[in-house]
């Protein structure tokens, strides 16, 4: 069975907000690209989708706009071929290398996770919470950066659950950022 790993940039109070102020740095987006390239299908919600896709689906003309640096390229590459599922009941497509799920994401996820293939990333605020509700995630990986955002999305917000974790691994970044994967428990 394919695994499931909610993985997120996160404050140290939780916000994982895309304008909370999050810096990327090298370390951040070499880390990014492998768990994006090494995903078998990154799964998203519509609002993570359209965020992600205005961001980093590489333009008609084929060349990657000026204010992408060196760093983030190679992440805008593997996720710009990367497979994608999105969940959404307003969506009319999405063709960014994505098929488009209308019904219930628990359901279709579930079936997903039977499927033969690499394991499963996703993304985002709301999604998460509804597939970590019904024990689909395996993995809850937190990239923690040293910064208090003050408002905002928080992590996991709404979730109707306590949720025992088990630490697997735990490791820094230069910029002062930790990265720390967890295995849920039931």
């Amino acid at each position: 069975m394919r695994q499931l790993r909610y993985s997120i940039n996160t404050t140290l109070d939780g916000c994982c907000h895309h304008e909370a102020g999050l810096p990327p740095d090298d370390e951040s987006m070499a880390f990014w690209t492998r768990r994006v390239a090494d995903a078998g299908a990154l799964l998203y919600g519509r609002v993570t989708y359209s965020m992600m896709e205005s961001a980093w689906r590489r333009p008609a003309d084929g060349r990657w706009p000026g204010w992408m640096g060196a760093q983030d390229t190679p992440f805008a590459e593997a996720i710009d071929a990367a497979p994608k599922v999105v969940f959404s009941r307003t969506l009319d497509s999405a063709d960014w290398r994505a098929d488009l799920v209308r019904g219930d994401p628990v359901d279709a996820v579930r079936r997903l996770k039977e499927q033969p293939g690499d394991d499963l990333l996703v993304g985002g605020v709301r999604l998460p919470v509804a597939l970590v509700d019904a024990g689909l995630v395996d993995e809850l990986e937190l990239v923690v950066h040293p910064l208090v955002a003050g408002h905002g999305p928080t992590l996991l917000s709404g979730l109707g659950r306590r949720v025992p974790l088990e630490l697997v691994d735990r490791h820094g970044f230069a910029s002062g950022a930790v990265v720390h994967r967890f295995r849920v428990g039931s």
